[in-house]
């Protein structure tokens, strides 16, 4: 699993019957600063959301496997799937990210 923030969203008007019901989001991998301008090469990928994420939150995504299992049907075509949104973001004893 990895961090990320939800950028964006993705919308197709034709589908796999197994992404239907799935809002499809971009999401990017997390940075400490929310302020930092973002590495223009970081990569950016469409994530299924089966949580009600919205944009700018800090999510928990799944990859793989784990992400088919999180949606219904399994047989969806599913690689990234997003399973939380997050709360706090803890490092060393410090707070990297609270969401408020």
């Amino acid at each position: 699993m990895k961090l990320g923030r939800v950028i964006g969203t993705a919308v197709a008007t034709v589908k796999s019957s197994g992404l239907e019901s799935y809002k499809l989001l971009l999401v990017r991998d997390f940075q400490e600063d929310p302020n930092a301008t973002p590495d223009e090469s970081a990569e950016y990928y469409v994530a299924i959301d089966t949580v009600g994420a919205g944009i700018g939150e800090v999510v928990l995504v799944a990859f793989g496997s784990a992400a088919r299992l999180s949606s219904t049907p399994l047989e969806a075509p599913v690689d990234a799937a997003i399973v939380a949104i997050l709360d706090t973001v803890r490092v060393g004893g410090s707070y990297v990210f609270e969401r408020r």
